[in-house]
């Protein structure tokens, strides 16, 4: 076991560990114990009743935060004719058509965020699926990052909409906000999350769909959270 810190001690130390918390207690606690030099980011993380090996019971969506993330999201955007300016218009941090997928190709990689219109995406998945894919960034119409509202998926992605799936474990981790939000805000984000989660349980997936979920900070303990669906 790896062993931690005073600082993180004492910070365990006010987290009851036999108790799950109410949403509303946990992001309260949070204000409390996130005492780190930097702005930490709140997250959530929840436990599955799914089997994430049959592609069936996956789970992947997005959901866009009331408040944000807190973070500023670099967007680059790969299309072409008309739908570049539309980019721009909607301040798109660097857009393009195929120069940019080479550029790409060549190491370029200053965005968090990439969308795509219909019409490129043979020659994205062709030139760029390897390169982004193992790091989740790969256009996807489940994500919403490929479709021709061009401006509605910029904007969407600046303001605050999240992309959610579970990983190999059945877990998702999402983040809802910073340190320094209001616990209502993070309340109102993190209902917001477990309402698109909510919709996007498989039809496959049988019991007990959302099996656990802890709240946590970057640098800070995990706190468990007593959940009943929305």
């Amino acid at each position: 076991m790896p062993k931690h810190g005073k600082r993180y001690n004492a910070l365990v130390s006010k987290v009851d560990r036999n108790k799950q918390y109410t949403i509303e207690e946990a992001t309260a606690l949070v204000k409390e114990i996130a005492s780190a030099k930097f702005n930490e980011t709140v997250e959530v993380h929840l436990r599955l009743g799914i089997d994430p090996r049959k592609s069936d019971q996956n789970v992947r969506g997005t959901v866009a935060l009331p408040h944000g993330t807190g973070r500023s999201v670099r967007v680059a955007v790969i299309t072409k004719g008309e739908k570049l300016q539309e980019a721009e218009a909607a301040g798109a941090d660097v857009f393009g058509a195929e120069e940019l997928i080479d550029r790409i190709v060549g190491g370029f990689m200053d965005f968090d965020a990439l969308v795509a219109t219909p019409d490129v995406m043979a020659e994205v998945g062709k030139k760029l699926a390897r390169i982004l894919g193992p790091r989740g960034l790969l256009p996807n119409p489940k994500s919403g990052t490929v479709g021709l509202d061009v401006a509605g998926m910029v904007k969407g992605l600046k303001a605050g909409r999240i992309e959610f799936r579970n990983d190999k474990t059945g877990v998702v981790h999402a983040p809802i906000g910073k340190a320094d939000f209001s616990p209502e805000k993070l309340v109102e984000n993190a209902r917001a999350l477990f309402t698109a989660l909510e919709g996007a349980k498989p039809a496959a997936a049988k019991g007990v769909y959302i099996r656990s979920v802890y709240l946590t900070t970057t640098m800070g303990p995990s706190i468990a959270l007593a959940y009943s669906a929305q």
